[in-house]
């Protein structure tokens, strides 16, 4: 796939309004966390956030996304996983984000003007990289409140970004699925369309388009014992959802032509960044048993 001027022209313009738009709806988000704690609503703070940036992103951008299975992002209290592909993951959340839902973030995250402050207004859980009892301590008080008020955490397996072009995933890392064993709770796996041919920091490409989703029904942990027992849970959804993966393809970028081993994908029914959202829902430092 060859860029062009226009394409890299097109990358920097529209990365710019991405940038802004993050800072404008983390100010909003600290506003909004305020107004809802003081009327008892907190469980909507990230939920309100996340539909406004979704919805002032897909009219500035051109860009649309179609959810299969809809109903399964209901399954509170859980814990939700995704494949994680690039910095416009950000805009998926946007999307994919309920009433209820919460994410972990780098405790240095919570010093960050607007963003900083409206995850913490919002009850994220800032984890310390360097400090895995610290950590720890907070995630066990995060699964206490999940169980408790019907709520839910997003995390990226891969705990990190990708990149790739191809259909695959990176390795799962397991703090995610003991998490969900350690609370009894259910895992709900979400796969999205590849997204490279809409956006590709390095190719510098940022077309619009849509983008397909499909949630898995939540997979009960009941019955996980052995740390083995874990592993052979996230393999196996993991490959459950590596399948789906391959069966969505890559999403519809309008008025781009697709690499050679890139299908279009049809419609399906409804129902250069910085790396700071990279710190965000995903895997952190070992903060439970493992393998």
């Amino acid at each position: 796939m060859t860029t062009t001027f226009l394409d890299k022209l097109k990358f920097y313009l529209k990365s710019v309004v991405f940038g802004s738009l993050i800072i404008g709806c983390a100010l909003y988000g600290v506003l909004a966390s305020i107004a809802l704690r003081i009327i008892n609503k907190i469980q909507y703070s990230q939920y309100t956030v996340a539909r406004a940036f979704y919805h002032s992103f897909s009219a500035l951008l051109g860009l649309k996304i179609n959810i299969v299975n809809e109903k399964y992002l209901h399954s509170n209290p859980a814990i939700y996983i995704s494949n994680h592909q690039s910095a416009l993951d950000i805009y998926v959340l946007g999307r994919v984000f309920q009433p209820g839902y919460f994410v972990t973030g780098k405790k240095s995250l919570k010093y960050v003007p607007f963003l900083g402050w409206f995850m913490a207004l919002s009850n994220t859980f800032f984890l310390d990289r360097n400090k895995s009892e610290k950590a720890r301590k907070v995630l066990d008080g995060a699964l206490v409140q999940l169980k408790k008020q019907d709520r839910a955490l997003f995390i990226f397996p891969e705990g990190t970004r990708s990149g790739k072009e191809e259909l695959d995933f990176l390795p799962f890392k397991k703090g995610a699925f003991h998490l969900a064993k350690q609370a009894g709770i259910p895992i709900v796996p979400i796969v999205i369309s590849n997204t490279s041919n809409i956006f590709n920091a390095k190719r510098k490409l940022f077309n619009s388009g849509e983008i397909n989703i499909e949630v898995l029904p939540p997979v009960s942990t009941e019955g996980l014992v052995t740390n083995e027992d874990v592993t052979i849970l996230a393999n196996k959804i993991r490959e459950d959802m590596l399948k789906v993966y391959k069966r969505l393809g890559y999403s519809k970028a309008t008025g781009a032509k697709p690499c050679e081993d890139q299908q279009a994908v049809p419609n399906t029914d409804s129902g250069e960044l910085t790396d700071t959202e990279t710190e965000i829902i995903s895997e952190e430092t070992p903060l439970v048993s493992k393998d």
